[in-house]
């Protein structure tokens, strides 16, 4: 019907039961989100995307018989278009940067309030990235222990140098963790104008998400150090 939203089907891939039920009891209580499957591991995760096509797909990383980041490369080698939120506890931030590398499409904490969880399905259903300070902060802790003279910090500053001065302070602040609406308001611009800089920047700095925005901006550091 005219004005009705559709509805998201998701899947979830955790191999912890009480995860899975938990998980889908939040996902049940939005009434414009569907549970359409589960998985206990990356193998059973692939074989349920592929029957049921969902639009977004909540996928632990550490699982037996096959992990969240084999089955997200296996997913976009049969051409899946389920979009991944990656569910971790961030004991394994090398995983983390890995699937970052991926093009996942956001990470998700796993004591992720259930009003924010629900948000950030819709949000990626939507093609939005998913980008909460509070990964943020990890992945920048995990992305800036290299030393300022190694080869990824130089690859950083070049791509930085590529951008206009209002495309970098836009870069600096999602590599804060700042919303759109967020970065409008310090920056004094307009939402649209800002999604035009944020677009700019993922194409010139060859990202394909927000995060790895952040993890050149923060890899690049201060270069005035």
């Amino acid at each position: 019907m005219a004005g009705v939203s559709p509805v998201v089907r998701v899947v979830v891939v955790d191999d912890d039961p009480l995860v899975r039920t938990g998980l889908g009891l939040i996902l049940g209580g939005a009434p414009d989100l569907e549970l359409v499957g589960e998985a206990a591991d990356g193998q059973q995760g692939v074989d349920v995307v592929v029957r049921t096509a969902p639009d977004v797909v909540l996928m632990d990383v550490r699982m037996p018989r096959m992990d969240g980041l084999a089955a997200h490369r296996r997913l976009r080698d049969l051409g899946s278009r389920a979009r991944v939120l990656v569910l971790t506890t961030f004991d394994a931030d090398d995983l983390v940067l890995t699937a970052l590398r991926q093009g996942a499409a956001g990470f998700l904490l796993k004591d992720t309030p259930p009003a924010d969880l629900v948000a950030a399905v819709r949000r990626v259903a939507q093609g939005e990235p998913m980008l909460s300070p509070s990964v943020t902060s990890q992945l920048i802790a995990a992305v800036t222990a290299a030393p300022a003279g190694d080869p990824p910090r130089a690859r950083a500053r070049a791509l930085l140098a590529t951008l206009t001065d209002r495309e970098r302070e836009v870069a600096e602040a999602v590599g804060a963790g700042m919303s759109n609406a967020e970065i409008a308001r310090a920056l004094h611009l307009g939402v649209a104008t800002v999604k035009t800089h944020v677009g700019n920047v993922l194409t010139k700095l060859d990202a394909t998400n927000r995060v790895q925005i952040a993890r050149w901006v923060h890899e690049a550091g201060d270069e005035r150090a």
